[in-house]
């Protein structure tokens, strides 16, 4: 058990364990302190002025609630709205869980380490709040659950945890969206997850980030999946950012277990990226897939993948590509550890630039230069993610093809 003074002095590190992915970050830069908000019921959610709505859509958040089965919604450290529509699956305000609900003891640090680095530490000193979504046994989703972490106050450090569990047998679909206010210019989010996909489950996991340009952003998650489990997790990220840093790691712990990451990035002039993602496969029949599409449109990207081959009988397939428009930089880095005799693992990579030929083919077509450039990209960046409900693919095309403009 750790010790919360030790823990403070973790918080104030620079770097973590393992060495620091990406610049470090002075978090006393920002303030932690509560926002008050007061919760909103439906008709008051659906009276969001225009421009924050607007926002919220760019991150997935449909606030009618429409073909969602259940929503979550905080803004800075507070949750203002939550609710669930369909029988069999819980939403509830992490807060609230530890308070009333002794399970929720089972999974609360269970996999993300307290003292990973100064970021979980900081969390775990002063959680303002996050969410737990959870699929009963059986239960399948009908509709999609939304949740969004929202910054309005200026300079703010949002602190969240999040669980999500799908219970044996279950079905679980996630659209999660971070988003700021249109007026807010600088601030820091800092998340832990957690991710519980049990035997013969299937959990799909959709995140869109829609930034203030300044913000500084550290997620820090961590899977586990069980036999014959679904873990498919999305992350799209098309808009400036000042600093990114991620790496979720996925343990596959069950026979038959399997997990794909895909991911879409675009790189904007001043931002910087580092993130990817590690599986481990520790059991045979495990499946692993991890497939980026970045773009650097000026900024600065690293794109990170990891597969360990830990028994025979296991697949991993690794595959980053990256485009350069406008400067910047891509920097691919695949690895791929096989353990043992009679691991299948293979990987690409590839960064390059546009082809001329094909920009002169799309324009003998009857196409300006832009257009061509725009349905090159948006080629580029579309990813076929196998097993995706079709509303969550489209919000994944919604959110490609309104960002054309500021690809461009």
């Amino acid at each position: 058990m750790y010790n919360r003074e030790q823990l403070r002095e973790r918080a104030n590190l620079a770097i973590d364990k393992k060495g620091t992915i990406g610049p470090d970050i002075n978090l006393d830069e920002f303030d932690d302190a509560p926002v008050p908000h007061s919760y909103m019921a439906d008709e008051e959610l659906c009276a969001i002025p225009a421009q924050d709505r607007k926002q919220l859509i760019m991150a997935g958040l449909d606030v009618t609630k429409r073909e969602r089965g259940g929503t979550y919604f905080q803004k800075d450290t507070e949750v203002i709205h939550c609710h669930t529509q369909q029988d069999g699956i819980e939403v509830i305000p992490i807060k609230k869980a530890l308070e009333n609900h002794d399970w929720i003891k089972d999974y609360y640090w269970k996999l993300a380490s307290v003292d990973a680095d100064k970021y979980t530490a900081a969390v775990e000193l002063n959680l303002h709040d996050g969410y737990v979504i959870r699929a009963l046994p059986g239960s399948k989703s009908v509709y999609p659950v939304q949740a969004c972490l929202y910054l309005e106050k200026d300079g703010l450090q949002q602190n969240v945890h999040n669980i999500i569990i799908a219970e044996e047998d279950s079905e679980l679909h996630i659209i999660t969206g971070c988003a700021t206010s249109p007026h807010m210019k600088r601030g820091a989010h800092v998340g832990i997850s957690e991710f519980f996909v049990k035997k013969n489950a299937k959990l799909t996991f959709t995140m869109i980030h829609n930034w203030a340009e300044d913000m500084i952003v550290r997620p820090r998650s961590v899977a586990q999946v069980e036999e014959g489990g679904l873990f498919l997790n999305n992350y799209v990220c098309m808009k400036p950012v000042r600093s990114l840093q991620m790496y979720p790691t996925t343990h596959l712990i069950g026979k038959d277990a399997v997990a794909r990451f895909y991911s879409i990035i675009v790189g904007t002039p001043g931002s910087e990226y580092d993130l990817g993602g590690r599986i481990f496969l520790k059991h045979p029949g495990n499946r692993a897939e991890i497939v980026a599409r970045t773009i650097s449109n000026g900024g600065n990207i690293i794109a990170r993948g990891h597969l360990i081959g830990e028994v025979p009988e296991i697949k991993a397939h690794l595959e980053c590509r990256g485009l350069l428009l406008n400067g910047g930089l891509i920097h691919a880095i695949p690895e791929l550890e096989g353990r043992v005799d009679g691991v299948e693992m293979s990987h690409e990579a590839a960064v390059g630039k546009i082809a001329q030929e094909e920009i002169a083919y799309l324009m003998s077509r009857g196409l300006s230069e832009d257009e061509a450039t725009a349905t090159i990209v948006r080629g580029f960046l579309s990813v076929d993610i196998p097993g995706l409900p079709p509303q969550l693919q489209a919000e994944i095309d919604r959110a490609v093809e309104e960002s054309d403009k500021d690809v461009m």
